[in-house]
């Protein structure tokens, strides 16, 4: 019964500061907000029994990535007053019809999973023990082809914003 709370007051909070992070007005306070729901993010991990995932989500985004976003924050200057243009060429009725074609797949899904759920797998024990040498397992055996999906798109964004930045040179 303690998890459960503690489960749904961590899922509440990290929400919260989600809806703060893109609501809030001050560019500084923001990238704040989002480092409160990294946090929280990682002590949902604790809570799930996954510490590795939990150091790492410290480490690497609340530690590197928002420390990124913030000096970009203040080295931009944010005082400016806003523009006035307004791009002609937007297409709002195209944006609101594909997000509710999205959202209407995936309460198609969803409500296909409650009526139809999947048979059960049988269980397949790992030969690894700890929880570290188990996110490794599941990384390059069952979601080895996503893992190396992703490191394609990453490696493809990298190139993209090196060209980019030498053309402005």
């Amino acid at each position: 019964m303690g998890e459960a709370i503690a489960f749904y007051t961590l899922s509440m909070l990290i929400l919260f500061f989600a809806v703060m992070v893109v609501t809030t007005k001050d560019t500084v306070h923001s990238v704040l907000f989002l480092v409160l729901d990294f946090l929280f993010v990682a002590a949902l991990y604790v809570l799930l029994e996954a510490p590795f995932l939990a150091a790492i989500q410290i480490l690497v985004y609340a530690g590197g990535i928002v420390v990124l976003y913030l000096f970009v924050v203040m080295l931009v200057n944010l005082k400016r007053p806003p523009e006035a243009h307004q791009d002609p060429h937007r297409r709002t009725k195209l944006g609101i019809g594909l997000s509710a074609a999205v959202l209407l797949e995936l309460a198609t899904v969803g409500l296909y999973q409650v009526v139809r759920p999947a048979p059960a797998l049988p269980t397949v024990t790992m030969p690894v023990t700890g929880n570290t040498e188990q996110v490794g397992w599941m990384l390059y055996t069952s979601y080895l082809i996503p893992f190396e999906i992703a490191s394609m798109l990453l490696l493809v964004g990298m190139i993209g914003a090196i060209v980019l930045a030498k053309r402005e040179l």
